[in-house]
């Protein structure tokens, strides 16, 4: 199409007094010529095509002076070959300057760019602040750029927060106090940010449309909003997966010392807890509830929900230890 009205143009004003077969001609040659630049252009790396615009644009503001030069030359004493010069100059010095600005265009790479130099921003959802975690993981320096709470969320805070309920309003003040407690530290740049969307009802894909509109990541512990902004290309920074990658690694063998909480479900078992909530399974251990007892790690398993670990609590080994223990006092 774009060749078709090429050669139309050529046909119809006829250059340099052709005819019409001829402007054709002339026509497909500079589509042609065309053809090649793009095919070129195309290949090109980004930095060459910046250093050679850049370079061009120079040169030809340097040779714009100089044509400007000559005609006042020109004026007091004519040249012949004033004409020739005025257009040539220009011509050739954009030329010298898009030469030095693509042999040189390497040295675009150590420019700092954008993205180094202005962090993206991070969406707080509810849950995250509800949870409450961020506030340390902030105040220890591993949460970098910009924090932004939508004026939606803090509603949504709010709702939770006049429940009926007592867990649930408890829950949604320690959230409001979050918000505040962030806005309180002096190094930490926090925006209350009152952009909204009125055709969408969920906090969840408001919060999404949010994060696309501000090139911004979502910081959240829901499971659901991690899928759906993943799904839709927005990144997210789930604090359960920080924590869960932040967990000790524990191998089959080792020994560790737990505190049995409650009685487990199969036969002879006990629950204990790591200070991190990880569940620790001890067999025989459902007598020993409410004490401190040494196990052994038997297996590790990961699961969707966390780590879950598997231990052995062995008698012989205790009391084997016990006279050991005693007769090293001694």
């Amino acid at each position: 199409m774009f060749g078709v009205l090429i050669c139309g143009v050529a046909a119809a004003t006829q250059p340099f007094g052709f005819t019409p077969i001829g402007s054709v001609c002339v026509g497909l040659s500079a589509l042609a010529g065309a053809g090649v630049l793009a095919v070129w252009l195309l290949r090109a790396r980004i930095e060459l095509l910046l250093g050679g615009f850049l370079g061009a644009l120079g040169g030809c503001l340097l040779g714009c002076f100089a044509d400007w030069a000559l005609v006042l030359i020109a004026a007091q004493s004519p040249v012949p070959a004033s004409a020739f010069f005025r257009i040539a100059i220009p011509l050739l010095l954009a030329y010298v300057g898009m030469a030095i600005g693509i042999a040189k265009s390497s040295d675009f790479a150590a420019l700092p760019t954008p993205a180094a130099d202005f962090p993206a921003s991070k969406l707080l959802d509810t849950s995250v602040l509800i949870d409450g975690r961020i506030s340390d993981v902030v105040e220890c320096g591993f949460l970098e750029g910009p924090l932004v709470v939508p004026r939606f969320v803090l509603h949504e805070l709010q709702v939770v927060a006049d429940s009926a309920d007592a867990a649930r309003r408890a829950r949604g003040r320690r959230g409001l106090d979050v918000v505040q407690h962030l806005q309180s530290l002096p190094d930490l740049k926090i925006e209350v940010s009152t952009q909204d969307f009125p055709s969408t009802r969920e906090v969840d894909l408001k919060l999404i449309e949010f994060a696309k509109l501000r090139a911004a990541k979502i910081v959240t512990n829901d499971f659901n909003l991690n899928k759906l902004a993943q799904v839709q290309g927005v990144q997210v920074l789930n604090i359960n997966q920080l924590a869960s990658s932040l967990k000790p690694i524990v191998l089959p063998g080792e020994l560790m010392r737990v505190f049995i909480l409650k009685e487990g479900k199969e036969h002879n078992q006990g629950i204990a807890y790591l200070e991190d909530g990880t569940m620790v399974v001890v067999d025989n251990a459902r007598r020993l509830i409410s004490k401190h007892v040494d196990i052994v790690v038997t297996s590790v398993l990961q699961t969707t929900a966390g780590k879950m670990i598997f231990g052995r609590y062995d008698e012989r080994a205790q009391a084997e230890a016990r006279p050991i223990s005693a007769s090293a006092g001694n």
